[in-house]
């Protein structure tokens, strides 16, 4: 079993691929719709994990009760100085990469104040 995608409910899908994409480095993997919404699928060329970019206001009436808390998610890398430096040049929000919990990582902030970790592979 491997994580395939994580959901993230969005204010702004568009920008949050903008996001991903220009920031990150990731590439948008799909699109599809859901009545007037589009779900906007992202994730590194190179992998098959992605994330999902579906708007909150999609799931404005939530018929299944979702959780729409913000999940976590953890990127594994080789280098976590190189790309802490890649991020921040940037312009994303990060803290200094150190050890936590014993595990070298260090976390950033996305465009909507979401935090993720980046952790030694």
């Amino acid at each position: 079993m491997r994580v395939g995608y994580v959901v993230l409910y969005v204010t702004d899908a568009e920008a949050c691929l903008k996001f991903w994409t220009e920031k990150v480095g990731m590439v948008e993997k799909g699109r599809k719709q859901a009545g007037d919404f589009s779900i906007i699928e992202v994730g590194f060329a190179d992998q098959q994990f992605s994330i999902e970019l579906v708007p909150l206001a999609l799931m404005a009436n939530n018929p299944d009760g979702l959780d729409l808390a913000t999940p976590s998610v953890a990127f594994k890398v080789d280098d976590l100085v190189a790309t802490h430096a890649k991020l921040v040049a940037a312009g994303v929000q990060a803290m200094e990469p150190g050890e936590h919990g014993g595990i070298p990582s260090f976390p950033f902030s996305d465009n909507e104040g979401r935090w993720f970790a980046v952790t030694k592979a």
